[in-house]
């Protein structure tokens, strides 16, 4: 389990890499959600399954679904469709495609092994997680979800189209 931990920390490194360091948008997204996906594998070896599926849930589901909203409210247009095209040749999918690949490999062993958590683990159920989340840490669980609220604000002024009348 100890090797299938330090591929998938690999994983995750160098599609983090390739986010950084990717100039178009799109394909630093499909390396980000692919370095999301490699951390709930990371957690999931850890013992920590809720979070791993909290991982792929939340940000690999739904932020990951924002953002490429968001690139698509900024993409508008005949010029722009072609420049999207280009961007999304198949040649762009084989990085992304081979982590995935990778990660894919390490959790079907990991399922056919029938691999379960170190004993020495505590295991901390979904109900506690929330009465912390909603107890003593309400507030900054509230001010998280504040944060979202600036990107759709801007999401919407970016991607609405100007009329005459429109400052």
């Amino acid at each position: 389990m100890e090797l299938l931990f330090y591929l998938a920390a690999a994983v995750s490194v160098l599609a983090t890499v390739r986010v950084i360091t990717h100039l178009h948008a799109v394909h630093a997204l499909l390396y980000l959600v692919v370095s999301l996906m490699a951390l709930a594998v990371i957690f999931y070896l850890l013992g920590a399954q809720f979070a791993a599926a909290l991982e792929i849930i939340i940000y690999a589901g739904a932020i990951m679904v924002l953002f490429i909203f968001v690139v698509m409210l900024l993409n508008q247009g005949p010029r722009t469709m072609e420049q999207e095209r280009r961007w999304l040749r198949p040649g762009m999918w084989i990085g992304p495609g081979l982590l995935a690949l990778v990660l894919l490999a390490e959790v079907v062993f990991i399922i056919a092994a029938g691999a379960a958590p170190p004993e020495d683990l505590h295991m901390i159920r979904p109900k506690a997680v929330a009465i912390s989340l909603y107890g003593p840490y309400v507030i900054g669980v509230e001010l998280a979800s504040m944060l979202l609220l600036p990107g759709l604000i801007g999401a919407y002024h970016l991607g609405r189209r100007l009329t005459k009348d429109s400052p």
